[in-house]
């Protein structure tokens, strides 16, 4: 089974694919916590994406098609995998349906989070993520214990400077210009499936798995 999930940054579709990935027992592969990894490394890779993401602009094709298409072609993903934050635009959906059409396979759905920008805005200014291993929370629908620590290893969490309201409103126009008409492309190939993102996080799921026939 292999699952793409669309949605505007701060829709929650990470969170639907993490529980997709445990309930199918397929891997969840986030361009974004790829990004992060090498971030944290200090990877020459992770420097050229942290320039971008830190503007609120999308890391370029090059960075980021070879690195997605390496890791499809691995023996845990002959399954299945979601693919979470991958493809963002046109260019690499066509590259993503190449790859896979010289290995016999294709995707079997796309399934967009549907969440109205405004919920994004104030869902997205309410995040706090660890500074040490990255573990994400929410200020009121996923609090810390103790206010800007964090549960797992007690490093401070902070806002992401890719949280802050005017980066979350520039991804958005981003979103809509570059990644938007990804979900006209998967309509035409009649694997398109929209949900209400806007529901509670279970209500979602639950949604999800009526789709995938779960």
């Amino acid at each position: 089974m292999k699952i793409i999930m669309l949605g505007a940054p701060g829709a929650g579709k990470g969170t639907q694919a993490k529980q997709i990935a445990d309930k199918f027992q397929i891997p969840h592969i986030s361009t974004g916590d790829i990004f992060r990894a090498n971030i944290k490394e200090g990877t020459e890779l992770g420097t050229k994406a942290k320039a971008f993401m830190d503007k609120g602009e999308l890391v370029p094709d090059e960075l980021t098609v070879q690195l997605v298409v390496d890791r499809i072609a691995k023996d845990d993903c002959k399954r299945g995998f979601v693919l979470d934050g991958f493809p963002r635009s046109i260019p690499q959906a066509e590259v993503l349906d190449e790859t896979l059409a010289k290995m016999g396979e294709k995707m079997d759905y796309a399934i967009d989070v549907d969440v109205p920008d405004e919920n994004i805005v104030n869902r997205m200014g309410g995040r706090r993520a660890c500074v040490n291993c990255g573990a994400t929370y929410h200020i009121v629908n996923v609090p810390t214990k103790v206010e800007g620590i964090c549960d797992k290893c007690g490093s401070e969490t902070i806002l992401r400077d890719d949280d802050k309201p005017e980066t979350v409103q520039k991804r958005l126009s981003v979103y809509h210009t570059q990644t938007q008409p990804l979900i006209e492309y998967y309509k035409k190939q009649g694997i398109l499936k929209s949900v209400d993102g806007t529901l509670p996080m279970a209500d979602v799921f639950k949604a999800i798995e009526r789709i995938l026939g779960a």
